[in-house]
């Protein structure tokens, strides 16, 4: 019986699906589509969680065979990431669009990206004050426990993985094996292995113009038919975003959520803050925040329900590029850092608030100005290369909170709103990926405003 309910189940799915399709025979607009299928993945999922809960049979059965939509999209983001990465990056260089400015570029980029964490740190401690947040207040279940064990036995190679350690792991030592994406850092270090292949093509393009000429040719033939697999790729996002949420809104803890519901809202009125800066900072470069929130909608809405910002990076440059006119060479540094460097949301909001929040328990005053500024200072440095370690927001407040001397068994406690937490964290830090790629396009005269001031979307 059990069988039959997943069935139906998947033909659902498959019939919500042919909803989101028929809208795009009908031209409906790329937007719009996305939208759609977040919302047909709300009450879908919702209504899953409402028959059968979150570990039920039936549920953990169609969540399995959703994946294949869901999570398979996921992956062939991913795929097409370091091919994507690498041809860009060189391709600026044969196209002469950073060779003049790389220096300044990859300045501007990592100090955007370092000085937004500061702020969102600032922002997460002033969140958490200002919401009492207290880590004695919390409770530890079997789920808890078990991860803070989980979490002990980690924290060793954190602690051992000082800041220079954590640049050093940026440096390619095999591009090939960083090519296949197989360390947390592969992405920068194929940044700069086709950052050196590009200024290598500049040396022999003086002394060899026949063949650099032709490298250049193959490396434009590389760069359409890469950019023409990532359309391909994202035309599948609304299909791709119906089954994620789907999965989401089916198996999220709810009365974990209304238990640390002060966390969660104290969690989002802080990302949302940092948003406000991005914002701000785009309106002091005479740029319209407006034009940002509609045109970035449809990647910051990827992001929040992948949980992934390597998965959206071919869509982070896809935006940044099609939709707001900055060059090829900055889109790609900007979204390529930006996976390791300075994240807002996993590097700067949420090791900022922890710190806060288990201060008393360590006998230190959270209002003080010496810890502030201390704290402050510590999570923008740690968020240089913090996937250097292995991992996203939990090994950014691992860092943090052993640096500082605080405890760290409360990353464990968060584990049962830790997805629901995530979503915004990865927007967030897809956002000032893309923010710091304006910025710096707009700073060094290689930006197309007519671009950014066109109102819709550019389809896929």
């Amino acid at each position: 019986m059990n069988t039959f309910y997943i069935i139906l189940n998947v033909a659902v799915l498959l019939l919500l699906m042919f909803g989101l399709y028929l809208l795009q025979k009908k031209n409906v607009s790329f937007s719009k589509r996305v939208f759609a299928g977040l919302g047909l993945g709300l009450i879908f999922g919702y209504i899953i969680h409402l028959i059968y809960g979150t570990d039920h049979e039936v549920t953990v059965g169609t969540i399995d065979w959703f994946s294949i939509v869901g999570s398979g999209y996921v992956k062939l983001l991913q795929m097409i990431v370091m091919p994507l990465v690498f041809i860009s990056i060189v391709g600026a260089f044969t196209k002469l669009k950073l060779t003049k400015n790389i220096g300044k570029i990859s300045f501007l980029v990592i100090g955007l990206l370092l000085g937004t964490t500061a702020i969102s740190a600032a922002i997460g401690i002033g969140t958490a004050l200002g919401f009492g947040l207290d880590g004695i207040e919390l409770t530890a279940g079997d789920a808890e426990n078990a991860r803070n064990v989980e979490l002990q036995d980690r924290v060793v190679a954190v602690e051992n993985m000082t800041i220079p350690k954590q640049i050093l792991e940026l440096f390619p030592s095999n591009p090939f094996l960083d090519l296949t994406g197989a360390r947390a850092t592969s992405t920068i270090a194929v940044v700069i292995f086709a950052a050196f292949v590009g200024i290598a093509y500049l040396g022999v393009k003086r002394k060899d113009p026949e063949h650099a000429e032709f490298f250049s040719k193959i490396i434009d033939t590389l760069y359409a038919i890469t950019m023409r697999v990532v359309t391909l790729i994202l035309r599948l996002t609304p299909y791709g975003i119906l089954a994620i949420i789907t999965k989401v809104a089916a198996t999220s803890d709810y009365d974990a959520i209304v238990k640390l519901g002060k966390f969660v809202v104290a969690s989002y009125v802080a990302l949302i803050l940092v948003f406000i800066v991005h914002l701000l900072l785009l309106s002091f470069a005479k740029l319209s925040p407006l034009h940002y929130v509609k045109k970035g909608l449809p990647t910051l809405t990827f992001a929040f329900t992948s949980r992934t910002s390597a998965g959206t990076l071919p869509m982070t440059i896809k935006t940044q590029t099609k939709d707001f006119g900055v060059s090829e060479g900055i889109a790609n540094f900007a979204g390529s850092f930006g996976l390791s460097i300075g994240q807002n949301g996993c590097a700067g909001v949420y090791p900022a608030m922890l710190a806060v929040m288990v201060a008393p328990a360590a006998g230190v005053d959270p209002t003080s100005i010496s810890f502030i500024i201390s704290l402050i200072i510590i999570v923008a440095i740690s968020s240089f290369g913090v996937a250097g370690v292995g991992g996203g927001a939990t090994f950014a407040a691992l860092i943090v909170l052993s640096v500082m001397n605080l405890p760290i068994a409360i990353v464990g406690l968060l584990i049962s709103v830790e997805p629901l937490i995530d979503m915004g964290r990865t927007a967030l830090n897809v956002s000032g990926a893309m923010t710091s790629g304006i910025l710096t396009s707009k700073a060094t005269g290689e930006f197309e405003n007519e671009v950014y001031q066109q109102p819709n979307v550019v389809e896929a």
